[in-house]
C-alpha cells in the first residue's frame, strides 16, 4: 500500500471522479486508475461502484476512506515533527464564522503575522453544520466561533477563550422603531434566545425577518427596522457612541462564549499551539 494510492483515493472522493483527480493530482489519467486497481487488488474488495459516468464509494469504501485519511495526516504529521520543530513555520489554515472573522480577529491577524512571519496564514468560512468533517478533510486546523457557554461537542476539544453577553438592541435615534424581530439565520447558535424571549414577552405574533450576517443584522437594527440579539463585541462601538441602546430582557441567563476548536485527533503542531497562545492572551 502506498501515500500515493491514498491520496489519489481521497481526491477521487473530494472532487468527483477519476478524470478531476488526474488533473488535480497532476497524474494521467491511467495512472489514476492503475492507483485505485493496485489498492483495490491488495484489499481484496473494489473500492468503487462504477455506473457509466458516475462513480460512487461502495461500503468497503466508505468504511475504509476514514482510515486512509489518518495514514495520510499521520504521514504528515511526521514530517513536520523532524523539521524545525521548534520554530513556528509553514501553513496554518483557520476556520472561522463570520462574525469572528469580522470583529474578532483582524488585529489578532494582524499581531500574529508581525510576531511570527515565516508562517502562511489562510483564513477560511467555518462551515458551522460540518465543523467535524472540515477538520477530517483537512480543511482546516483551527476553528473559532460564537457558541452557547455550555457548548460540549463530542467530536472537538474546544478552548472557551472567553464569556460574552448576549444583547438586545434597538436603534436610539430613530423614534418609530418597528416591532419586527431581526433574526440570524438557522444554523446561529444563540438562535433559539429570540424564541424564548417572544414567547416570554408574549409577542409570538410579531412579524420576523431573517438575516444572513451579524453585519446586516447591526445595520438594520440601526436604521430601525427593528430590534435583535447581538453578542455585546460586535455593537460595543455603537452603544457608547450613542447609536444603539440595550433593551432589558430574559436572556441574561443564555450566555454566550468565544471558542477555539481542534479536532481531538488532530496533532497539535507549534503553529497551532502559538496562535491559541496568542488567542488566550488576546481574548482571555
Amino acid at each position: 500500500m502506498e501515500l500515493r494510492q491514498l491520496i489519489t483515493l481521497r481526491t477521487i472522493v473530494e472532487v468527483g471522479g477519476f478524470s478531476k483527480a488526474a488533473e488535480a493530482l497532476g497524474y494521467a489519467q491511467s495512472s489514476i486508475t492503475a492507483h485505485i486497481k493496485g489498492l483495490e487488488e491488495e484489499l481484496g474488495y473494489p473500492l468503487f461502484d462504477r455506473l457509466g459516468k458516475k462513480i460512487t464509494l461502495t461500503e468497503a469504501g466508505r468504511r475504509f476512506l476514514p482510515y486512509a485519511i489518518d495514514i495520510i495526516e499521520l504521514y504528515s504529521e511526521s514530517k513536520e515533527v523532524i523539521k524545525d520543530a521548534d520554530k513556528p513555520s509553514g501553513s496554518l489554515t483557520i476556520g472561522a464564522t463570520e462574525t469572528v472573522m469580522t470583529y474578532l480577529l483582524p488585529n489578532i491577524i494582524m499581531d500574529f503575522t508581525k510576531k511570527y512571519p515565516r508562517i502562511e496564514l489562510t483564513l477560511k468560512p467555518l462551515d458551522y453544520d460540518n465543523i467535524a468533517t472540515q477538520f477530517k478533510k483537512g480543511d482546516i486546523d483551527i476553528g473559532m466561533l460564537v457558541e452557547l457557554s455550555t457548548w460540549e461537542p463530542e467530536e472537538l476539544v474546544v478552548h472557551k477563550l472567553r464569556n460574552e453577553k448576549l444583547c438586545l438592541v434597538q436603534s436610539a435615534k430613530v423614534k418609530r422603531i418597528s416591532e419586527t424581530m431581526l433574526y440570524a439565520e438557522k444554523s446561529c447558535s444563540y438562535r433559539p434566545v429570540f424564541d424564548e424571549y417572544l414567547r416570554m414577552e408574549g409577542k409570538a405574533p410579531v412579524s420576523r425577518i431573517e438575516l444572513p450576517s451579524t453585519e446586516a443584522i447591526k445595520k438594520c437594527v440601526l436604521c430601525g427596522m427593528g430590534k435583535s440579539f447581538l453578542p455585546y463585541f460586535t455593537i460595543n462601538d455603537e452603544i457608547k457612541k450613542g447609536e444603539l441602546e440595550e433593551i432589558n430582557s430574559n436572556a441574561e441567563d443564555s450566555s454566550i462564549a468565544v471558542y477555539a476548536a481542534l479536532h481531538k485527533k488532530k496533532w497539535s503542531s507549534v503553529n497551532i499551539s502559538v496562535f491559541l497562545k496568542l488567542l488566550k492572551e488576546q481574548l482571555g
